[in-house]
């Protein structure tokens, strides 16, 4: 399955909001931040004018993923490149175990270019065991 433009966590603000909002979980090559979004949206202030959103939030079952390779944890823009690469593929490949209404952060460390994809994978599998199941499961 491929990931459509909706599932990438893009905005500054998101990647900012699974980091503090979220919890952790070390797969050692790699961390992996994760945060259970609300179902619900939140009301309207009272008296407020309906604004149109600039930024609609997400569906509520949709599972949103980015992917975090920095310069000091990784290296150079190669090094980065495949080791966002890796990490990506083995996500898509398993997007399914991922709990609903979830948005994901993995995090690269320099080892995940030097372990084998079945490590990558085990480990990945493995965190998505620990995920909280989606709310109202």
């Amino acid at each position: 399955m491929r990931f459509r433009r909706e599932q990438h966590l893009r905005r500054q603000g998101d990647f900012k909001a699974v980091r503090e909002q979220g919890r952790r979980i070390d797969c050692g090559a790699y961390t992996i931040w994760y945060r259970v979004r609300d179902t619900v949206a939140p009301a309207p202030a009272e008296g407020a004018a309906a604004k149109p959103a600039l930024f609609a939030p997400p569906p509520p079952n949709l599972v949103r993923v980015g992917f975090v390779a920095s310069i000091a944890a990784v290296g150079p823009a190669v090094q980065r490149n495949r080791a966002r690469r890796r990490l990506r593929a083995i996500v898509r490949e398993h997007q399914l175990l991922i709990p609903p209404g979830t948005d994901l952060l993995v995090v690269a460390r320099q080892a995940v270019n030097r372990w084998e994809n079945r490590e990558l994978t085990e480990k990945f599998i493995g965190a998505c065991r620990k995920l909280p199941p989606a709310k109202g499961a």
